[in-house]
């Protein structure tokens, strides 16, 4: 099968690189040829759809949500082609499926982790844009830390892109001089700034407890396998059609999962996680639901 991807930054951003990797697997087990452009300009997006399609890739993977009506106009001009797209919009019959980080579980764990390390009663939350797939994370969390500690207060920006770390790092070094101890690192740049402080750190996506040791306490992982893997076998099948795959992200389809503590194993109090490891097998077994909240988080007051 041959398969293709469109990314609008580099693979080694959070969000994208999971992806990145589900499909590198893949091509590894040798069940795909998998090709990739990085980097393409919302301007230029079509184009590298179009070309992709009349290659004769079967599925095309990608993120749209600047370029959503172009998208689909390719996917309609396509009906052949399987498109799997990152979106905040609806699938599109026959031949256009969305999917976004439903990670929503593990980032409220991450919460009440947060909600329990913070002395200071501060937390720092950088995003990039304001959008949904954002949203209902940070409100997550935010919802986590509260139940642990609700007094907690947040500090809530967004730096206007996907990939700046310098701007990024400048919002983190703004929170923490207002009082902020732990940083909510939805974008690249936050942890260097809590490294650079003596901060603490959440993860957002992706686990870089081993780059930061001594500052991200935990993360919430985001595996893209399931939803890859799911694709591939409805194109080998000839039954793909146009789904919502945001569920396939959920813990129940293993689809993220809240990352291990590495070296904060044992600094994190044992009660706290005693918590924590009850809300996780409550949410797997179905007796929690963590509330997805898309609209915009706010500073508190």
């Amino acid at each position: 099968m041959k398969v293709a991807a469109i990314y609008t930054v580099p693979v080694e951003q959070q969000w994208v690189s999971r992806i990145h990797k589900a499909l590198n697997a893949a091509k590894a087990r040798g069940e795909i040829e998998y090709v990739f452009s990085e980097n393409v300009a919302n301007a230029d997006y079509e184009r590298v759809m179009r070309q992709y399609a009349e290659g004769g890739h079967g599925l095309i993977v990608g993120e749209v949500f600047g370029v959503e009506a172009a998208a689909r106009k390719v996917a309609r001009d396509y009906p052949r082609t399987a498109f799997l797209m990152g979106s905040s919009g609806k699938p599109q019959a026959p031949n256009f499926s969305v999917f976004d980080n439903y990670i929503q579980e593990p980032a409220y764990l991450t919460g009440m982790i947060a909600g329990g390390m913070t002395k200071t009663g501060r937390i720092g939350m950088v995003g990039g844009y304001p959008i949904p797939e954002v949203n209902r994370l940070m409100h997550a969390f935010m919802e986590g830390a509260r139940e642990i500690n609700p007094k907690v207060k947040f500090t809530v920006s967004f730096i206007g892109s996907w990939f700046d770390p310098p701007k990024a790092k400048e919002a983190a070094f703004a929170m923490i001089d207002q009082g902020a101890d732990v940083m909510y690192a939805e974008r690249f740049g936050v942890s260097d700034a809590a490294k650079e402080r003596g901060k603490l750190a959440i993860g957002n996506v992706i686990d870089t407890q081993a780059q930061y040791p001594q500052t991200v306490v935990a993360s919430a992982l985001w595996h893209m396998e399931p939803s890859i893997e799911a694709a591939m076998r409805k194109v080998k099948d000839g039954k793909f059609t146009a789904e919502d795959y945001g569920p396939y992200s959920t813990m129940k389809h293993k689809g993220s999962q809240l990352a291990p503590l590495g070296t904060f194993e044992g600094k994190v109090p044992a009660g706290l996680m005693a918590k924590v490891r009850a809300k996780e097998q409550a949410i797997l077994d179905g007796k929690f639901v963590v509330k997805v909240d898309d609209s915009e988080p706010k500073s508190t007051p």
